[in-house]
């Protein structure tokens, strides 16, 4: 499909970012509260996937964020795993007051890492921090299982939109950084050889319809590595 070559000039990156996570830990409430300030109480299971996009500015830059979120529900994860390809970042999601659905965390990691094309910015997530006399995981158990697993770290509530922003600008804001870096080194090392490397002006990471050709574009630059 063609494209109005104004709105291309607007959009500057396009990073897709997955919600992933048991469910009913509150994922969708999450990716409603950040993309139109609402909140559901009695919003039902997610079916399958679907996906929300947002707009971010980093240092004058327009960011695009598709966040995906996928159904927690162990009979649809076949069908949403192939959705986890061209993913460079991620919110990986328990509920504080369900200690089951932290003790799958190291579940959802491993299947994160296994479907991904590329290294993804993790942030782990223990929402319903509102919920507090019904606590069942701490925020110390929280911060030392992202310590140990190399990820962000952050405590949220879609209910009164506590860190939910935060959360989920963290990510954004680390996958740019990181993209920054890497641009900025393809340039340097264009002075010495502009042969060799590509100029890295227009980087977009995404996967849509399967489109590997732009996801392996962006890996050949070294984008998103740890």
């Amino acid at each position: 499909m063609a494209h109005n070559s104004e709105e291309e000039k607007k959009e500057d990156y396009l990073f897709k970012i997955v919600l992933i996570g048991d469910s009913a830990v509150g994922k969708s409430n999450l990716l409603a509260r950040f993309a139109r300030d609402e909140f559901y109480p009695n919003s039902k299971s997610t079916i399958g996937v679907e996906f929300q996009t947002q707009k971010i500015n980093i240092n004058g830059k327009e960011v695009k964020a598709q966040i995906w979120d996928t159904a927690g529900q162990e009979r649809f994860r076949a069908v949403t795993s192939a959705y986890y390809r061209g993913a460079v970042g991620a919110l990986l999601v328990y509920d504080i007051s369900r200690r089951l659905t932290f003790d799958n965390i190291g579940r959802w990691l491993n299947e994160l890492q296994t479907h991904s094309d590329m290294n993804v910015v993790i942030i782990l997530v223990g929402n319903k921090s509102d919920l507090k006399d019904a606590r069942e995981v701490t925020t110390a158990e929280g911060k030392a299982l992202a310590e140990a697993k190399g990820l962000f770290f952050i405590e949220t509530s879609a209910l009164d939109s506590s860190n939910v922003t935060s959360a989920f600008q963290t990510v954004v804001r680390e996958i740019y950084n990181i993209l920054s870096r890497k641009v900025i080194q393809s340039q340097e090392l264009q002075k010495k050889d502009s042969g060799r490397l590509a100029n890295g002006k227009s980087v977009v990471l995404q996967a849509d319809d399967g489109n590997q050709e732009t996801v392996a574009e962006t890996k050949k630059g070294g984008c998103c590595s740890s």
